[in-house]
């Protein structure tokens, strides 16, 4: 299997007497499924499970590299050698983690680089321990480490779990600001006339099939179909799962003008190749990568949040944090705020279980908000009647 993304998406080095190969906590005895025989080269591999997930990687990436660098020169010890109360020492570390770790004039990357801004949240901690439970997980399943220290963590809750509603998304007026937007993008130069075509189809792929950016990078023509004279795209998401996604007619009207722009026929064909988004140019053998997809989007909405700068402020700075995620929860928000079936929603998203998808439903939130809030306003009676106070 060739790592070379991989290995330059984890750029480190450590001294052989530190590398895992004889760690304390590796395992004997049994059938290896991996051939690596250090924790890099071991960590590296896990990463590679996910090189098709460029944000997933670099969150992983980042967790990983601190936990090596943090465990080699802090204690001595390659990550195979790490026991349970090693960890609990490093969840200490990632709530106050010393002002060499956090140095603002320490450059961001190299052997010298800077790991932390400041303290993390309880949140932050939480989640990084479980990306590297994962990675654990992972190498125990593999026969590379025996025991996974990180299984006898402790789940410390403060209080009952909330639901809470997911909000990075783009309400319905910030949705149409970036339709509107990009039909006022210039379009004097063919190069900029194909740039204009292919956002214009790809903000709405993304928005109306929540498709995953990697999984708009790795869609195909023949991925569209027709069953019962009805338009369908099948998906291959995460982890492998195969999914089928619904495609209005409006969509199909916008993939055959996109398509008829770069001289295809408008409908996709059974057997077609072409990636359902080309290169800039229209190269249909050149696919474009889940991080060019990203970029795209970046990029529309960076554009956008310009032209909303001086009348919405607020808005603007919305878009700017906004990503392709954020399409996918708006689409998953928009469609439960018109009332559409939660089951529906759920098989759309390809989620797994009903309560990931209960998080878009906010309509129901905002009819509680504006009937209690009104009837608040309303004179509210007497606790008791004058004639009847308690003694």
């Amino acid at each position: 299997m060739n790592l070379s993304a991989t290995e330059a998406a984890l750029p480190l080095a450590l001294p052989s007497s530190l590398d895992g190969h004889d760690g304390t906590n590796r395992a004997h005895g049994v059938s290896r499924l991996i051939a690596a025989d250090t924790d890099l080269d071991a960590a590296r591999l896990w990463l590679a499970e996910y090189a098709n997930s460029p944000h997933t990687l670099r969150s992983y990436r980042k967790e990983v590299v601190r936990l090596l660098i943090w465990a080699t020169r802090t204690l001595g010890k390659p990550l195979s050698s790490l026991t349970r109360e090693d960890f609990l020492l490093y969840e200490q570390f990632l709530a106050a983690p010393s002002a060499d770790w956090a140095d603002p004039t320490l450059p961001r990357r190299g052997g010298a680089r800077r790991l932390f801004d400041g303290p993390l949240s309880e949140r932050s901690r939480r989640q990084a321990l479980g990306i590297l439970c994962g990675l654990l997980n992972y190498l125990v399943a593999a026969g590379y480490l025996a025991g996974n220290p990180l299984a006898l963590r402790r789940i410390h809750s403060s209080g009952p779990v909330r639901s809470r509603r997911v909000e990075r998304y783009l309400d319905h007026a910030l949705w149409q600001a970036v339709l509107d937007a990009i039909e006022t993008w210039p379009r004097g130069t063919s190069r900029e006339c194909q740039h204009y075509e292919r956002s214009r189809w790809l903000i709405r792929l993304l928005y109306h099939t929540a498709l995953r950016a990697s999984e708009a990078a790795n869609a195909k023509a023949r991925d569209f179909f027709q069953r019962r004279g009805r338009w369908w795209l099948h998906v291959i998401g995460k982890g492998g799962t195969e999914g089928e996604v619904r495609v209005a007619d409006a969509l199909m009207a916008d993939f055959a003008r996109y398509r008829t722009f770069h001289g295809l026929a408008p409908m996709p064909l059974p057997a077609e190749d072409t990636p359902a988004v080309m290169s800039v140019a229209g190269n249909d053998e050149r696919h474009l990568t889940p991080t060019a997809i990203y970029l795209i989007a970046k990029e529309i909405f960076r554009r956008t949040a310009d032209t909303l700068e001086p009348t919405d402020p607020a808005g603007a700075a919305t878009l700017r944090r906004a990503s392709t995620h954020w399409l996918r929860h708006s689409a998953a928000s928009h469609q439960a705020d018109a009332g559409t079936d939660i089951r529906f929603i759920q098989k759309n998203l390809r989620h797994a279980s009903i309560e990931t998808t209960g998080i878009y439903l906010h309509a129901e939130d905002d009819r509680r908000h504006a009937q209690t809030t009104q009837a608040g306003t309303e004179s509210a009676p007497a606790a008791f009647p004058p004639d009847h106070l308690p003694a």
